[in-house]
């Protein structure tokens, strides 16, 4: 059954676009704001409202949303190459391949963590969506390296509050074009969704606060290795930064990558490697540090510009 909203625009969204703003409101996509819109199921003040109008602080919103989706569902598939690092009763920490996404998701049918975990006969907290029980942080399909799911319930808030106040340590190492400027850094840019593409991100005046600490750790010719230090934890924050600094991830076609380089050096994804995860462990608080090795794909980049010099 579908289901009506009606509500006043707040002052913060005041000449936002319709289909942004109403995504902020309602945490739905822009793309199924911009359907209702044109389905004409957007009322300002009883009138039809495009995607691309802009919202007026103080009128009010009346939206109607369509009957909710079943849940996704979680398939129990094996995953080719996750190793698991550890596991005890609250834990499980794998080494996430390529071309894995951490949980189900509308359009995605490739293998999941939390498939693959299922598939390996391990039982993890039931907190959270039915889609993404026990996942207390993500990594993109196309990223990878370590990544920690809980499996006791106990686990999964303490690891929730831990994400949420920063008191986890993430390290990743990034290939990325060119060479910073220092070599030793901090980006402290706001990120919010592409002002024009609804599957990337971009640094927008506004956005959510995102900070990232970098330091080279080698230079080649054409592109720089770097320890990279997040202290806050946006979608994509590492690459929209670095593209942002006209330095992008190499292999990263998304945000504005060499396609020449990436081929050259037999990369079909962006050179990122999520490589140390520290944490409180949730059972005694005593802290545990876990560590990812760098797959095929990325090592031989890393050997094929070293062959440069």
């Amino acid at each position: 059954m579908s289901e009506s909203r009606t509500l006043p625009v707040p002052d913060g969204l005041d000449g936002m676009r319709v289909d942004a703003g109403l995504s902020k409101l309602l945490g739905l996509s822009r793309t199924i704001v911009a359907a209702l819109a044109e389905s004409g199921d957007v009322l300002v003040d009883g009138r039809p409202a495009g995607k691309s109008d802009r919202l007026l602080a103080g009128t009010w919103l009346e939206v109607t949303l369509p009957e909710p989706d079943r849940p996704v569902e979680v398939r129990a598939i094996a995953v080719e190459g996750m190793e698991v690092i550890h596991q005890d009763d609250d834990v499980v920490v794998v080494d996430k391949p390529v071309g894995v996404a951490a949980h189900p998701s509308p359009g995605w049918t490739g293998p999941t963590v939390i498939g693959g975990l299922a598939a390996a006969g391990i039982r993890i907290s039931t907190s959270g969506a039915a889609e993404r029980q026990g996942v207390v942080h993500r990594l993109d399909v196309g990223t990878t390296g370590v990544m920690v799911v809980a499996k006791s319930e106990y686990a999964y808030t303490v690891l929730k509050r831990a994400f949420k106040e920063r008191t986890v340590e993430k390290r990743y190492h990034a290939l990325v074009q060119g060479h910073p400027d220092p070599s030793v850094g901090t980006i402290d840019a706001p990120i919010d969704r592409h002002p024009r593409h609804d599957y990337r991100w971009a640094v927008v005046a506004g956005g959510k606060p995102s900070v990232t600490h970098y330091e080279t750790i080698e230079a080649f010719r054409a592109a720089s290795l770097l320890d990279v230090k997040l202290e806050t934890g946006r979608t994509h924050q590492i690459r929209v930064h670095f593209s942002a600094l006209r330095h992008p991830c190499v292999g990263d076609l998304t945000y504005g990558a060499d396609p020449t380089l990436a081929k050259r050096l037999g990369l079909a994804r962006q050179w990122l490697h999520a490589r140390t995860l520290g944490f409180h462990h949730p059972d005694d608080g005593r802290w545990v540090e876990f560590t990812s090795q760098y797959p095929a794909d990325l090592a031989g980049a890393l050997d094929t510009l070293a062959a440069d010099y």
